[in-house]
């Protein structure tokens, strides 16, 4: 089986190295024997034939509008992979494009495209960074870090996990990140999926699901996983927590 796995607007939307997520899902893929390919799509006429599953990083608040005009054209394309069940990662201030709308702190609103439920609002002028780590009933305890000014309002009842360390989303709400389907928006970088292989993998379920094949993690991937357990240890010691 060939996947591919697509990233958007990669130009705008890679500052913390999150559409590198792209590129795990596919290393994964191929220890499990299977081709993978990861494209770089910044407008529609570099969409591929077929599209396995969706990355979109994150990138600076000066440049949400730019982002938001180079994601509308991908609007209904986004409506239809959320309906197929096409997993879609976003993480950051790409998750908060793809929710109804992003609240600056100089009054400015920057309108989302709609896909994710809830909207980005500004905090206490508080930055949140630091350790992050969460439960979640789908993928266990996920750990990354948080550098994000805003929280996250209109989300509880689908989050991604409950916060053990963190602000997540804010305002109290012991919540981080937001579910629909097989879509994603989460503040956890990393890039997540390297550092939570249980995540990348069951991703990699659905992808395989949907393409009437079966996946299970390579021999390979037992090796890497080791170092992702060793950073994972390291990071729950340091936020105070029992380690796996």
């Amino acid at each position: 089986m060939s996947f591919t796995i697509i990233t958007l607007i990669p130009s705008l939307q890679n500052t913390n190295g999150d559409a590198e997520n792209a590129a795990v899902l596919a290393a994964r893929a191929r220890w499990a024997g299977h081709e993978a390919s990861v494209v770089a799509v910044e407008t529609p006429a570099d969409l591929p034939e077929q599209v396995d599953a969706v990355v979109l990083g994150s990138g600076s608040d000066s440049s949400l509008d730019a982002a938001r005009a180079a994601l509308l054209p991908f609007h209904d394309d986004l409506r239809r992979w959320g309906t197929e069940g096409v997993p879609i990662l976003s993480v950051g201030t790409g998750w908060e494009l793809l929710s109804w709308g992003i609240e600056l702190a100089n009054g400015h609103v920057v309108e989302g495209l709609g896909i994710l439920p809830g909207r980005a609002v500004t905090g206490d002028g508080e930055r949140r960074i630091g350790d992050l780590v969460i439960r979640s009933p789908r993928f266990g305890r996920l750990v990354g870090f948080e550098n994000h000014a805003r929280d996250y309002l209109q989300a509880e009842a689908s989050p991604l996990g409950r916060t053990q360390a963190g602000a997540g989303n804010g305002r109290g709400s012991g919540q981080e990140g937001v579910v629909m389907g097989n879509v994603f928006g989460t503040h956890l970088h990393g890039p997540v999926l390297a550092k939570n292989p249980a995540f990348a993998d069951a991703l990699l379920t659905e992808m395989a699901g949907r393409a009437g094949v079966a996946y299970a993690p390579g021999a390979q991937a037992a090796e890497v996983d080791g170092y992702a357990h060793a950073a994972r240890s390291s990071q729950l010691r340091a936020a105070g927590l029992d380690t796996d």
